[in-house]
């Protein structure tokens, strides 16, 4: 059985190679139907297109690197769950690695992206050194974490949302908070929660507490022990901000252990707003991170950076308090 090429589809199509070419490149316009009359030839043809002669042609694939440093963690797996979604919806595809925090992993994965000639790169956090960005020759688009020389970042407003939790645990009738803040070990922009908390605490003469976790919680996901630690500590505490939905149920999995009623003795506030929130018993308070639309538009300033167009350096996006059972 002969293999089909370009020519053939051409033919099929009754439209030139050059047309075809740019169908499969994703370059410049091409109306919906045309797009769908060379997919349906190329089918009927079982047409495969060489994807290493591609890339050799266009110096890239269309292909996006994502580098996480957790697929486990509830809230990148919704971020990358919403990175495939929107990058299948641009025609291209994602080619994921799970950093685990690691700085010589994240340079292999760096280098990795490079020799497979991807569009860009989407880092989600991370701890490399930002001179390790300068040799990059391709987007870099950093989501909830910001670098100087990166071409775009992209955060939500980590500050409003601490002020929200605060608040409403105070007019939820708290009087005695706690905050669970992120890993002390490094500065991120999600460390303007606990400004946000401070702030509205402070200015309203509460009785609060920070607490942070360690990069050792953060990688194995566990934290009951630590919890239980705090309340034993301080029995007084009616409200916790907890810094996201996962150390919030683990917060609900302690009180039931502890037998401390929710919301009756000790109210929840978590932070992501990612499906978690609304399987546990009681469903999670949470902050909402608008993690869809921060999604798209990475893949989105990616696409447009690598066709050469000017994109905006550093894009913060709204959060919201979304009200449940734990409060």
């Amino acid at each position: 059985m002969e293999v089909a090429t370009l020519k053939d589809v051409a033919k099929e199509t009754g439209l030139t190679v050059s047309t075809i070419s740019r169908v499969l490149n994703n370059r410049g316009y091409i109306s919906e139907e045309t797009r769908q009359n060379v997919y349906d030839a190329m089918k009927r043809l079982n047409y495969q297109p060489n994807e290493v002669a591609r890339s050799l042609s266009k110096k890239s694939t269309n292909t996006i690197g994502v580098i996480v440093p957790h697929i486990r963690h509830p809230y990148f797996a919704e971020l990358i769950s919403n990175l495939e979604n929107q990058a299948y919806l641009h025609k291209y595809k994602i080619l994921l690695f799970n950093s685990k925090e690691k700085d010589e992993k994240e340079r292999e994965y760096l280098e990795m992206c490079t020799s497979n000639r991807v569009s860009g790169v989407i880092l989600c956090s991370g701890t490399v050194a930002v001179g390790e960005f300068s040799r990059l020759n391709i987007p870099l688009v950093t989501i909830e974490r910001y670098l100087e020389n990166g071409t775009a970042s992209i955060e939500c407003d980590n500050l409003q949302g601490g002020r929200l939790a605060a608040k409403h645990l105070m007019e939820s009738g708290c009087e005695h908070l706690i905050h669970f803040s992120g890993v002390s070990e490094r500065s991120m922009p999600a460390d303007a929660r606990g400004e946000g908390f401070r702030e509205v605490c402070s200015s309203s003469g509460i009785d609060f507490k920070e607490v942070t976790t360690s990069e050792l919680q953060y990688n194995n996901l566990e934290y009951h022990d630590f919890i239980e630690n705090i309340l034993k500590e301080n029995p007084d505490t009616d409200g916790i901000f907890a810094s996201s939905d996962l150390i919030a149920a683990q917060v609900i999995q302690v009180c039931a252990k502890m037998k401390i009623s929710i919301p009756d003795q000790l109210k929840i506030v978590g932070f992501d707003d990612v499906y978690l929130a609304s399987l546990t018993t009681p469903r999670i308070t949470t902050i909402h991170q608008p993690v869809r639309e921060m999604a798209q538009m990475a893949i989105e300033l990616v696409i447009a950076a690598g066709e050469g167009k000017l994109v905006p350096n550093r894009t913060m996006l709204p959060v919201s308090l979304i009200k449940r059972e734990t409060t």
